[in-house]
């Protein structure tokens, strides 16, 4: 566990940079049931292919500014203007295959609401309502997938999502708190418990 001022925290985290700490320390791992929320997630994450977490966190106010504070409404709306927009716009990662992604995302996100109520209703499923809690000891307990995200990938995939491999949906779920990674010394992991 990495210590800084005398609070044990996950080994992933780099005391060095706050914005980092701040995310691991109010964030990573509470459940979110905000479908606006799961929605900015799932985009970020997809965003992430390829690159690191902490590159895409740094450029999250970027994407909340240029995607509408992630209302999936406007999102599912745009078109070509918005993309060349967005694909020149340094504040966000310029990939015009993610940028697409996120768009046909809004679209099957808007579906699988009318479908299911909520997205939050439809997501959740997949961990039968309840955080997955696992026994991190170690940077090498952690998982990059598991039976739930592969689930997950699959049945998004049918629904014609992008980005979405498993992966992708494990990082989603450990950040939704669908899945408490926190290591077993790591002070955030009793609090997300006790939630």
């Amino acid at each position: 566990m990495k210590k800084s001022h005398e609070i044990c925290r996950c080994q992933w985290v780099d005391p060095g940079k706050p914005d980092y700490v701040a995310y691991h320390d109010k964030e990573w791992g509470v459940p979110v049931h905000d479908d606006r929320v799961l929605f900015e997630f799932l985009t970020l994450e997809a965003a992430q292919a390829g690159l690191s977490w902490y590159t895409v966190l740094r450029k999250r106010e970027n994407y909340r500014r240029l995607f509408d504070g992630f209302d999936v409404q406007k999102i599912a709306r745009y078109g070509d203007e918005k993309v060349a927009q967005l694909m020149g716009d340094a504040g966000i990662i310029r990939n015009r295959a993610k940028i697409l992604a996120a768009i046909n995302n809004a679209q099957r996100f808007m579906e699988v609401q009318e479908e299911f109520g909520s997205f939050d209703a439809y997501i959740w499923r997949f961990v039968d309502g309840a955080p997955i809690v696992n026994t991190i000891r170690t940077p090498a307990d952690y998982m990059a997938t598991s039976p739930e995200s592969d689930a997950m990938s699959k049945d998004l995939r049918r629904r014609g999502f992008k980005f979405v491999g498993s992966t992708i949906c494990y990082a989603h779920m450990q950040a939704t708190g669908m899945v408490n990674d926190h290591a077993l010394d790591c002070f955030r992991r009793k609090e997300i418990l006790a939630l």
